[in-house]
């Protein structure tokens, strides 16, 4: 199916969604009012890696808490927020706790709302490795059902836990 841009009589080569109130409106666009709404600027034909480090650039950015943590540098390496911002790249393993504000913000938009890592254990662990995650994610979920005040779901949990004990 052809579409004519939205804002002239050109064919239009671009496609994008807009969402307004939950609704989704098509917005079918020529190059030139693509290139005038910011819509050319992404190559399909990028590495992964290069979209990656596009999006952690953008997102990073994108709010205040961020914004402010451009001046943030890490006390054992000396790297910057800005120069993770540039590279994607943390320069040690101190640098997690230093940028944890701007890093979990942009972390929890990256997974859906997620900021704890559940991990997975190898097939070749053995029974008391695979028991030692398992008490460690309920231990982690009966935490969090306490803080919401589910009481009836932390009493199911904790009886799991004394199942595995």
């Amino acid at each position: 199916m052809n579409h004519k841009c939205d804002e002239c009589d050109r064919p239009a080569t671009h496609r994008a969604v807009d969402v307004v109130d939950g609704k989704k409106i098509p917005v079918h666009l020529c190059d030139i009012h693509a290139a005038e709404h910011g819509l050319t600027g992404a190559n399909p034909h990028l590495p992964v890696s290069e979209l990656l480090n596009n999006f952690v650039q953008k997102h990073s950015g994108a709010d205040t808490q961020s914004r402010s943590a451009e001046n943030l540098h890490c006390e054992s390496c000396g790297a910057s927020f800005a120069e993770f911002r540039e590279s994607s790249l943390l320069g040690c393993a101190d640098c997690y706790g230093a940028f944890e504000g701007p890093l979990s913000a942009l972390m929890e938009r990256a997974h859906e709302g997620g900021t704890h890592h559940a991990g997975k254990v190898p097939r070749r662990a053995g029974v008391g490795e695979r028991r030692q995650v398992a008490m460690r994610l309920l231990r982690r979920r009966l935490e969090d059902a306490v803080q919401s005040e589910d009481y009836e779901t932390a009493a199911q949990i904790r009886d799991e836990i004394e199942g595995l004990a």
